[in-house]
C-alpha cells in the first residue's frame, strides 16, 4: 500500500464569543484524505528557549513512524525531509509553519524525516505516531546537511541535544526507506 504524501492539513474552528473548537483527529475525515495509519502513541514536547531545533529524526522499518504534528503553544517551523531510496524526490524538503494561533498541523509519513524550530520562547509542540517509540530503530540526519531554509537569524546558533549534534550527514546516509511510488508534493 502507498503511504500518504506529506501533508499541510487545517482543521477547521468553529468559534464564538467564548473562544474555539476544533477536531484535530477523525479517522473516517482522515480516511478520506487517504490517510489510513493507525496512530498507538502521542508524544508532547516542551522546548523553552526560541531557536530550539530538534531534528531531523525518523524511526528505521519494521518501526517506521507516520507523524501528525502540530503546535499548541507557541510557534515553530515544521520540515519533512525525503529520505526514501530510490525516490525522485530523495533529500527534497517541505516546511510549514505550525502555531498555537493557525492550528495547522503536519502529516508525516513513513520514510521521511522530521524536524522542527522553535520560532518562539515556550513552544509545545504534540504529535501522534503510528508507532510506539523504539530505541533500536532511533534515527537521524544532521539538521543542516539538507539545505533546509532554517528562520534562523545570522547571528543565531539554535539550541540542539548532543545527539542531534552528532547524527550523520544526508551525503553519508545509507537509507534503509525505499520510494513507494509517491513522490513529495
Amino acid at each position: 500500500m502507498l503511504t500518504s504524501p506529506v501533508r499541510l492539513l487545517t482543521p477547521k474552528r468553529f468559534g464564538d464569543s467564548r473562544g474555539w473548537f476544533t477536531e484535530v483527529y477523525s479517522e473516517p475525515a482522515f480516511e478520506k484524505l487517504g490517510i489510513t495509519c493507525r496512530f498507538v502513541q502521542d508524544n508532547h514536547s516542551l522546548s523553552v528557549p526560541q531557536f530550539t531545533l530538534r531534528g531531523l529524526h525518523f524511526q528505521t522499518p519494521p518501526r517506521g513512524q507516520d507523524k501528525l504534528v502540530r503546535c499548541i503553544r507557541g510557534r515553530i517551523w515544521d520540515v519533512a525531509v525525503d529520505i526514501r531510496r530510490g525516490s525522485p524526490t530523495y533529500g527534497q524538503w517541505v516546511g510549514a509553519e505550525l502555531s498555537a494561533e493557525n492550528g495547522h498541523q503536519l502529516f508525516i509519513p513513513i520514510g521521511f524525516a522530521h524536524g522542527f524550530l522553535t520560532l518562539e520562547p515556550d513552544s509545545e509542540v504534540t504529535y501522534k505516531c503510528s508507532d510506539i517509540y523504539a530505541p533500536e530503530a532511533d534515527g537521524g540526519i544532521h539538521w543542516d546537511s539538507v539545505g533546509i531554509d532554517w528562520p534562523i537569524p545570522a547571528d543565531i546558533t539554535p539550541k540542539l541535544s548532543a545527539k542531534d549534534c552528532v547524527q550523520p550527514i544526508l551525503s553519508a546516509f545509507d537509507s534503509p526507506f525505499e520510494y513507494d511510488g509517491k513522490p513529495l508534493a
